[in-house]
């Protein structure tokens, strides 16, 4: 039984360790093609175009959608806006008012609605594209807010390249700083655009539409199948369907698209919940014929290593639950530490180039990633469940990230509709922090501290990601009793409830 756990300890370490250098090769790779950005050509004609903007009870911030992707600047009778609303709650009234009073001025916008929601967001674009007009297809959610210039800085690429399939642009943050949770997932999502895109499309490897703030040409989406939503990550699907049928991508990371971060880790964790399953379902999916393409093998190796990243939390999550019988048995496996120690630099390297690249005061922003280590570390059981989930292949439910209309330190999301309840997974999370303490504990009293320091990262994660996640919901619940209390007299001596108390529990948008 020994050599069964040192067997799976090791495997599981020299897997992670293939993640981690593979972060540094593409920080290597990175500082090779960052000065290929080829030269912004210019708009010689204007093809139509048709934006998307899928919604669901995004009563919070669809009003600041619509009004910010009405003032794209195009051609006049050259655009058109549909709103994809799959909503069940006052959003439908909110956006069908802002749509009005845009086709009142003569935007050509639509409120699109179907019965349902077949396919989730996947059923909602291929519903909108069979209404579309444009020969080119961009794509916002709910939490982005395009810049005017947004589609003149893009729409030329297409029109110089008739083999260009799609082009993603990087997510800058509305809200980077409004706390501590979003300047550190500000850190990680930084990483991904500055470097990991950069390096992946410049070097020619596979390469991802991340769902939102990009563009598709029509005639790629329909000869490279069309929306599925047989995955939960209907974006990666679609994008490595169209590189396997010969389009060609584009990263732009000097064109940013404003968003707006998760405050409220039950919502993080819920994204990366969708993002690892959906990945793992591509994975399976699409891994054979990534392997057989007609591509370099570095490229299919990294298509592979791409699609397969999520692994790496389970694979974290077996380490830890490994540890404590090996040293109980008197295991000394300190030699596969080494691997990790030099492959584990990747991550952090990466990090910091991406916010040198980004920011002049990077190293202030760069300070928060002992916070970023870990989330990463705690969010490992959530993701884990994914991934299992995804391999068993368990479909699962879209599950929507909730917004608030939070900017820069301003906006409330406790005591919201939206805000989330507490999970079982809490519980997952205080019981493997509190393993980790066991293990930590007897590394010690053995005299095995090369197991200490990361049985501490476990610890510390898991730890924070339970109390913070379980402060976060337990808050907003009293802040929704509170508001039913001040309500209720109202109730009892009106009969109804007035509108200033409908807005206390549930506030309209904020601008």
């Amino acid at each position: 039984m020994t050599s069964l756990f040192a067997a799976i300890y090791i495997i599981a370490a020299l897997l992670l360790a293939l993640y981690g250098a593979n972060s540094l090769l593409l920080t290597i790779i990175y500082f090779r093609v960052r000065h290929r950005q080829p030269a912004e050509p210019a708009l010689t004609s204007a093809p139509r175009v048709t934006v998307q903007l899928p919604i669901y009870n995004e009563m919070h911030v669809v009003e600041r959608l619509i009004d910010g992707v009405a003032q794209l600047e195009y051609p006049a009778g050259r655009l058109q806006i549909q709103v994809l609303d799959d909503s069940t709650d006052e959003t439908t009234a909110i956006a069908r008012a802002r749509v009005r009073s845009h086709r009142a001025r003569g935007v050509d916008m639509l409120l699109v609605r179907r019965q349902g929601r077949d396919g989730f967001k996947a059923g909602a674009l291929a519903h909108g594209l069979r209404q579309a007009s444009g020969e080119l297809i961009a794509i916002f959610d709910a939490d982005f807010v395009p810049q005017p210039d947004f589609l003149l800085r893009t729409v030329p690429y297409f029109v110089s390249d008739p083999r260009l399939g799609f082009l993603q642009t990087r997510w800058a943050h509305l809200n980077g700083d409004y706390s501590a949770l979003t300047r550190t997932q500000a850190l990680a999502l930084d990483g991904h655009f500055a470097v990991e895109q950069t390096a992946r499309q410049r070097a020619g490897w596979f390469m991802n539409f991340n769902g939102t703030a990009g563009l598709w040409r029509r005639a790629c989406i329909g000869e490279s199948g069309g929306w599925s939503g047989d995955t939960l990550s209907e974006d990666l699907d679609l994008s490595y369907r169209a590189q396997l049928a010969g389009w060609r991508p584009a990263y732009l990371p000097h064109v940013a698209a404003p968003a707006e971060v998760p405050p409220q880790l039950a919502a993080f964790k819920g994204q990366q919940s969708r993002w690892a399953k959906g990945s793992i379902q591509c994975l399976r999916k699409l891994a054979a014929e990534v392997w057989r393409a007609e591509r370099t093998l570095p490229a299919r190796l990294q298509g592979l290593i791409h699609l397969s990243s999520y692994l790496a939390h389970p694979l974290m999550v077996t380490m830890l639950l490994a540890t404590l019988p090996l040293l109980l048995s008197g295991t000394r496996l300190s030699w596969p530490l080494a691997y990790l120690s030099l492959a584990s630099l990747g991550p952090p390297l990466l990090y910091a180039v991406a916010q040198k690249a980004l920011y002049p005061d990077w190293w202030r922003r760069y300070a928060r990633m002992p916070l970023l280590v870990l989330l990463g570390s705690g969010i490992a059981l959530n993701n884990s469940v994914a991934v299992l989930e995804a391999l068993l292949g368990r479909k699962g439910r879209f599950r929507r990230t909730p917004k608030f209309s939070l900017e820069g330190k301003n906006g409330r999301w406790r005591g919201q509709r939206y805000a989330l309840a507490p999970d079982w997974m809490i519980l997952g999370e205080v019981l493997l922090a509190l393993y980790a303490a066991l293990t930590i504990s007897v590394a010690w009293r053995q005299g095995q501290t090369w197991a200490i320091p990361f049985l501490c990262l476990y610890l510390g994660g898991f730890g924070m990601v339970a109390v913070v996640g379980l402060w976060q919901s337990v808050a907003p619940a009293l802040g929704r009793k509170a508001a039913r209390q001040r309500v209720a007299p109202l109730r009892r001596s009106t009969g109804s409830t007035p509108l200033a108390s409908r807005s206390a529990i549930s506030p309209a948008p904020r601008r």
